[in-house]
């Protein structure tokens, strides 16, 4: 058996198999808006299981108006990472959307299972652009009713080997 025939395909198969089952392209002029919404933010996929058979990952894109926030809510039991292109997001979360930080182009955000969280576009002008994935080939947005505190705690960002600068 080679690298380029498995072993559940026919030798006799004119097409191999990775034809059509190998590497996928999505054109980004085709993503699908038919995928779960949130009132304030336009999610399009690219990756997930109705287009392409992922299992185990959903991947698109966001984009938030400017000066505009998404309704509070969450994704379940899935992780979620998202990555900036273009603008400024900031992110809300917690039982009352009590915390904050902000992220710019070339950053990512991790979003844990069950958070309750909120994008907003920190911009009264520019469009916030980003890439989202998340740990499974369908998409589960929650959304909830939440009253948010007024003054949100800025957090920042904190890690074993990045401590926080304002604890020196």
């Amino acid at each position: 058996m080679s690298l380029h025939t498995p072993a559940h395909e026919p030798a006799h198969d004119p097409q191999p198999r990775w034809q059509h089952d190998g590497v996928r392209v999505v054109p980004g002029n085709q993503l699908d808006g038919n995928t779960a919404q949130t009132p304030g933010m336009d999610r399009k996929a690219a990756i997930n299981f109705a287009r392409v058979g992922a299992q185990k990952l959903w991947a698109g894109t966001v984009h938030i108006h400017p000066d505009a926030k998404t309704g509070a809510h969450h994704h379940g039991p899935l992780e979620s990472v998202i990555y900036v292109i273009k603008g400024r997001a900031r992110m809300r979360w917690g039982e009352r959307l009590e915390f904050t930080a902000e992220a710019g182009p070339g950053d990512f955000i991790y979003v844990p299972p069950f958070v309750p969280h909120q994008e907003i576009n920190a911009s009264a002008t520019e469009t916030l652009e980003c890439v989202l994935c998340r740990s499974d080939g369908e998409a589960v947005a929650v959304n909830l009713d939440i009253t948010p505190v007024e003054q949100p705690t800025t957090v920042p960002w904190v890690d074993p080997t990045h401590p926080d600068p304002q604890a020196r």
